[in-house]
C-alpha cells in the first residue's frame, strides 16, 4: 500500500470494516477524530490521501494531489468488502471507488460531498464553480502559510503546524474535485444502501463564503438524487458534520452499517 492507513481496531473481527476518507486541508485522523468510538463496533481504516498526513506526495503529476489516483488507493483498502465514508473531496473519492467496484462496498455515506458538477444545472452551484476556478487560480500563487491564514484567520489551527503548512500546500495544488465526472449510472443501480449528510448550516461557519452553505445544500440535493440516496441534514453543522455533530453523525453511521449487518 503507498499510503499511510491508521488502523482503529475492533473487539469484533467478524464485523464488516470501514474506510473514512478525508477532505482537503486536512488529514485522516484530524477529519474524524470524533468517529473513533465506532471502533467499538468495528474495524476503522482511516487513510491520509497522498499530499496529506503522513503519506508520500503524489509524483509524475501536475497536481500535489488527485482524486483518480485517490479513488485507485482506496478500492485496495476495501479487500474483500467494507463500508465507505468520504468527507467533501474525499466525498468524490468514496463516489469514484464506489463507482468503479460497486461489489466491494457494503454501504455508501457521503458527508458535504464535493460533487459541484452533478448540480452545475442550477445557475448557484454554476456560479460557484466558476468562482471556484477564479480564485484557485490566484491563490496557488500564494504560499501554503498564507492561504493558511486566509481559512484560519484567527481561530485557533489545528496541529501539528508542519502537517497543517503540509496540508494547506497541497490544498492549494490539488485536482479540483468539484470538476469530477462521477459514475451516476452505475451508483444508482448498485445495491448497496447509500446515504448522504450535509449540514443544516445554521451556525456561524467561518472560512467559508456566504453562499457556501447555500451551494453545498443544493449539491447534497443532487448527489442524493442522481445516485438514489437517503439525503439527511444535520442541524447545528456547516461543512464538517463529522466533527461538529459527531453524536449525530455516529448515529447515522451506526444505523447504516447495522442495517448491513
Amino acid at each position: 500500500m503507498n499510503v499511510h492507513v491508521t488502523v482503529w481496531d475492533s473487539p469484533d473481527p467478524q464485523a464488516t470494516p470501514a474506510v473514512l476518507v478525508h477532505g482537503t486541508l486536512n488529514w485522516g485522523t484530524l477529519a474524524f477524530e470524533e468517529q473513533r468510538p465506532l471502533s467499538r463496533y468495528r474495524r476503522l481504516l482511516v487513510p491520509d490521501r497522498r499530499g496529506f498526513g503522513a503519506s508520500p506526495d503524489l509524483t509524475g503529476s501536475a497536481y500535489t494531489s488527485d482524486y483518480e489516483v485517490d479513488a485507485r488507493d482506496v478500492v485496495a483498502l476495501l479487500g474483500t468488502g467494507a463500508h465507505l465514508v468520504g468527507h467533501s473531496y474525499g466525498g468524490v473519492v468514496a463516489l469514484l471507488a464506489a463507482g468503479r467496484c460497486p461489489d466491494l462496498v457494503a454501504s455508501l455515506a457521503l458527508i458535504e460531498p464535493a460533487a459541484h458538477m452533478l448540480a452545475v444545472d442550477r445557475p448557484l452551484v454554476a456560479e460557484a464553480v466558476e468562482d471556484g476556478r477564479r480564485y484557485m487560480a490566484g491563490a496557488r500563487v500564494a504560499t501554503a502559510e498564507e492561504y493558511a491564514e486566509v481559512v484560519f484567520a484567527d481561530r485557533p489551527r489545528p496541529g501539528p503546524a508542519d502537517r497543517l503548512l503540509r496540508a494547506a500546500h497541497s490544498a492549494l495544488h490539488e485536482r479540483p474535485c468539484w470538476l469530477a465526472d462521477i459514475p451516476t449510472d452505475a451508483l444508482a443501480t448498485a445495491a448497496f444502501p447509500k446515504l448522504v449528510v450535509t449540514g443544516a448550516w445554521d451556525v456561524d461557519a467561518p472560512g467559508y463564503r456566504p453562499e457556501t452553505g447555500a451551494v453545498m445544500r443544493v449539491v447534497g440535493e443532487a448527489v442524493a438524487d442522481r445516485i438514489g440516496a437517503r439525503l439527511v441534514r444535520v442541524p447545528g453543522a456547516a461543512h464538517e458534520v463529522q466533527r461538529e455533530q459527531p453524536e449525530a453523525l455516529n448515529t447515522l453511521l451506526t444505523d447504516l452499517w447495522d442495517m448491513c449487518g
